[in-house]
């Protein structure tokens, strides 16, 4: 078996997520064709670093982006070659600096919206209205969706944790609107005996048929049908963040914003807005899935923006001067 398919099964063996899979693939070639495709397990510490030395100098990479192409190669070593080597503990990573993060001001969230169409426009509302991810909201499963308790379920978000977030009363009814479309193309594919879709780890083993039931359709069904790249299995998958990622960069340009806004910029509008309406940064950091409260405090620099806090010894000099000091030309005091 080639090495490459071999660091696909040990990571699906794994139950890393398919995004984690195709970053640690594509960081794994990169090394190997950096070195002339020799086998990795004739290179040592000297390759890797100068491989990650080329990555931080000749392509700019970001400390995070280091970082992951890092993580891939320890993770080749030690998970599929299975190489107990000293000196890998010996490399050193780049620190990741926080970042305040890119903020939308109420009114332009709403003109973003408002230049947004169909289910894209859906798709941004539940982005901001519930915090979530671009790939929590397109992984949702109409099951996922509690009307009675006003609900959202994440089922596997980062670090494959569950959580519960509202369900915006404004969202409801396109909601129920959105389910009824895809109820239609759910009882289409079911018609013409097409495959289930997707499940997650290994239920669809556990329960063969549960891919091809209601409850685990997707909320954001795809207008057509496409090969899994793992099973080879033709079916229907949920939107395409890509698509969406273009139809909300023409959005933010038609509103005239010059802020470089992205999906998850509404996510980090969202943290930003409840914070500004007075709720606490414990109950924030739930609804966002955030570890450690540490991650959410960013969003508290973000309100001290501007010197929100701060009153700047500028704004004080209006009127500080007595009635007997004069302007002259040249701008000097008499």
């Amino acid at each position: 078996m080639r090495l490459l398919d071999q660091l696909r099964e040990r990571i699906r063996y794994l139950h890393y997520s398919r995004r984690t899979e195709e970053a640690y693939v594509h960081w794994c070639r990169g090394f190997i064709r950096f070195h002339g495709r020799r086998h990795p397990a004739t290179l040592g510490a000297a390759e890797i670093e100068a491989y990650l030395r080329w990555l931080a100098s000749e392509r700019g990479v970001a400390p995070s982006t280091h970082n992951q192409a890092l993580s891939a190669l320890l993770f080749l070593y030690g998970k599929v070659l299975q190489l107990n080597l000293p000196w890998l503990d010996q490399i050193g990573r780049p620190s990741v600096r926080r970042r305040i993060p890119v903020v939308l001001e109420p009114a332009e969230v709403a003109a973003v919206l408002d230049g947004l169409r169909g289910e894209h426009r859906l798709l941004a509302r539940v982005l901001y209205g519930c915090g979530l991810r671009l790939s929590e909201a397109l992984q949702l499963r109409t099951k996922d969706i509690d009307f009675g308790h006003r609900a959202v379920v994440v089922r596997g978000g980062k670090g494959d944790k569950d959580r519960v977030v509202m369900l915006p009363a404004s969202l409801q009814t396109e909601l129920r609107g959105q389910l009824q479309r895809a109820h239609e193309v759910w009882a289409a594919d079911a018609q013409a005996g097409r495959a289930g879709v997707e499940m997650p780890h290994a239920l669809e083993r556990k329960y063969p048929r549960a891919g091809l039931s209601w409850a685990w359709f997707w909320l954001f069904p795809q207008d057509h049908h496409s090969t899994d790249p793992r099973s080879g299995v033709i079916r229907r998958h949920h939107l395409y963040d890509q698509t969406f990622q273009r139809a909300f960069k023409g959005a933010v340009a038609r509103a005239g914003i010059a802020k470089p806004a992205t999906p998850h910029t509404l996510r980090h509008s969202f943290a930003t807005h409840l914070l500004q309406g007075g709720y606490d940064i414990r109950t924030v950091q739930e609804l966002l899935g955030h570890s450690d409260v540490a991650t959410t405090m960013i969003y508290t620099h973000v309100l001290n923006l501007g010197g929100g806090a701060v009153r700047s010894p500028l704004d004080g000099l209006a009127g500080a001067l007595p009635a007997s000091v004069s302007i002259g030309e040249g701008g000097f005091a008499h």
